[in-house]
């Protein structure tokens, strides 16, 4: 019985979590096969347990499920253990949100919550 609570509570736990990452992981792979080919790239760079962050992915998840951000690509960076993608992006705080256009950063900020900025962060993807 305790294992079958345990399940159900994970499973409650891991779909509350992924209402709010819905990004993809993040891996370097991927980031520099989108990079070379100039596709459009928000980074965010993510922790569970940050309220900055899920205020941050309240308001993009649904910008990036818009048709007007088809074409780009959303990556969450785990804070707390993707420590080589940090350095690579010169990143010391979680909450991060990086833009990226034609393999260029175009944009970047820290711990904003305002969906008007972050809007209009996003679309100097496009």
């Amino acid at each position: 019985m305790k294992h079958l609570i345990k399940a159900i509570f994970a499973f409650v736990l891991f779909q509350a979590v992924s209402v709010f990452a819905a990004g993809q992981a993040f891996t370097q792979a991927n980031f520099d096969a989108l990079q070379a080919a100039g596709k459009p790239v928000i980074v965010h760079v993510h922790a569970d347990w940050c309220p900055t962050c899920k205020s941050q992915d309240a308001i993009l998840n649904p910008l990036m499920k818009s048709p007007e951000f088809k074409g780009v690509t959303f990556l969450q960076v785990n804070f707390d253990d993707q420590k080589d993608a940090l350095k690579k992006f010169n990143v010391a705080n979680q909450s991060t949100i990086i833009v990226f256009k034609g393999g260029k950063e175009v944009g970047r900020s820290v711990g904003d919550t305002k969906a008007a900025s972050i809007d209009a962060l996003a679309k100097k993807s496009l």
